[in-house]
């Protein structure tokens, strides 16, 4: 966990969020409630190492509390909630399976503004923002909204290439190939081959011998060994 931490600062990144489930984790939502999840002590002990490795006061550590997606109810994810605040932890992120926003309002109801709190909302969606700020949750993390859109663009575009045996129908309708290269930076290497690739802007030329022609050169290619 030390050298966790004193590898992303040094990389300028903000913070980390330690999940408190046991190595290999899968995702909540596959069998939550077969997942075990880590002992609090040890899980506290990460936190303070992590507090304790950082070198400067911005750097931020989230806890998040699976208790209520493996099942453990909300008594327990309280009980988690207050022990990694006292371990140092900057926020807690707690999670919840509920197609509603229930279980999340009365772990606010009872935490009382405690502590910084954060939500994934990804199954309770339809619940207003407004009803987050209303409770005091702190932070909302938009989970995985444009990987999912992505793939269902592309399953799209796939099915019409498929149907249509042409791109007629998707080219229109797709990123451009120059945005791509836009993306990628392409024109800050073209500048860059100006100043670092030494026939950059020069006309080079060059005579590719095939080992039956070296001969038709004469005097130019004699001394040039012929490659077979």
């Amino acid at each position: 966990m030390r050298r966790l931490v004193t590898k992303l600062r040094q990389r300028n990144i903000a913070g980390v969020c330690l999940e408190d489930k046991l190595f290999p984790k899968t995702n909540s939502f596959i069998n939550g409630e077969m997942q075990p999840l880590a002992d609090i002590e040890e899980f506290c002990g990460k936190i303070k190492a992590a507090k304790d490795a950082q070198k400067d006061d911005d750097f931020v550590v989230v806890a998040r509390i699976e208790a209520l997606i493996a099942g453990w109810g909300l008594g327990e994810a309280l009980r988690r909630a207050e022990a990694y605040k006292m371990a140092g932890a900057d926020a807690i992120l707690i999670h919840s399976k509920r197609t509603d926003f229930s279980e999340i309002d009365e772990f606010m109801k009872r935490w009382g503004n405690n502590h910084p709190v954060i939500i994934v909302p990804t199954k309770y969606y339809s619940t207003p923002t407004d009803k987050f700020k209303d409770v005091g949750i702190s932070m909302v993390i938009w989970a995985n909204h444009t990987l999912r859109s992505s793939i269902s663009a592309m399953q799209k575009t796939a099915k019409q290439i498929f149907n249509d045996e042409s791109l007629i129908n998707v080219e229109d309708k797709i990123t451009s190939v120059a945005e791509i290269f836009r993306l990628q930076g392409a024109d800050e290497l073209k500048v860059a081959e100006t100043k670092y690739l030494p026939t950059a802007g020069k006309n080079v030329n060059a005579i590719i011998l095939a080992a039956a022609q070296g001969n038709k050169f004469g005097e130019l290619t004699k001394d040039i060994q012929k490659h077979f």
